[in-house]
């Protein structure tokens, strides 16, 4: 009986650090992670996850989202997984029970989860729009990264040390530091 932990996080910018931990402190001995959004149905460390697990095994997660945004797809996942006799643990949670009080909540948690993340959705397309018409100065996106003094130290700093001492030295992304390489190149 082997415990799996799976972590994720919706972009590349954030940390799986903080999941992985937490999965590890709670017993997760194999811990497969990714950088997906939960709208994204392709997810190939959870898709292989799915094919390691046996009967019996455990699966953690931190939090009951991670399986998918997507009530759907996430109710189909937990009843599979159930009926394979894989015990769910969802960490702030607790464990899924494949019972009928278990799914109702299940299903509650995750339409509020995709009502959430619907809100969400809408309260930025909202305020673009207002933005829009408010602000003649308003572009989409975020501004464009200048040569100041700050980027020009990242930069010289970058010619004799790689990317990833870099950007653990300036505590800003890998892909800030080749961001910046290629603003100068």
């Amino acid at each position: 009986m082997a415990v799996y932990g799976y972590a994720r996080v919706s972009t590349a910018g954030q940390s799986l650090n903080e999941q992985k931990d937490t999965l590890k402190n709670s017993g997760a001995e194999i811990i497969l992670s990714e950088k997906y959004s939960g709208t994204t149905t392709s997810r190939p460390q959870f898709e292989k996850l799915v094919n390691l697990i046996e009967p019996n095994d455990t699966l953690i997660v931190t939090k009951l989202d991670r399986f998918a945004r997507n009530t759907r797809e996430a109710l189909n996942l937990i009843d599979d997984l159930l009926k394979e006799k894989i015990v769910i643990k969802v960490l702030n949670l607790g464990t899924i029970d494949n019972t009928p009080m278990g799914r109702m909540i299940v299903r509650t948690l995750l339409s509020v989860a995709e009502m959430e993340r619907d809100m969400i959705i809408e309260r930025t397309q909202a305020g673009k729009v207002f933005a829009k018409q408010h602000n003649p100065n308003y572009k989409e996106g975020r501004p464009k990264r200048k040569k100041d003094s700050r980027n020009t130290a990242i930069f010289e700093y970058s010619q004799t040390h790689t990317i990833k001492t870099t950007a653990e030295a300036f505590n800003i992304s890998a892909r800030t530091v080749q961001y910046i390489k290629n603003l100068f190149s």
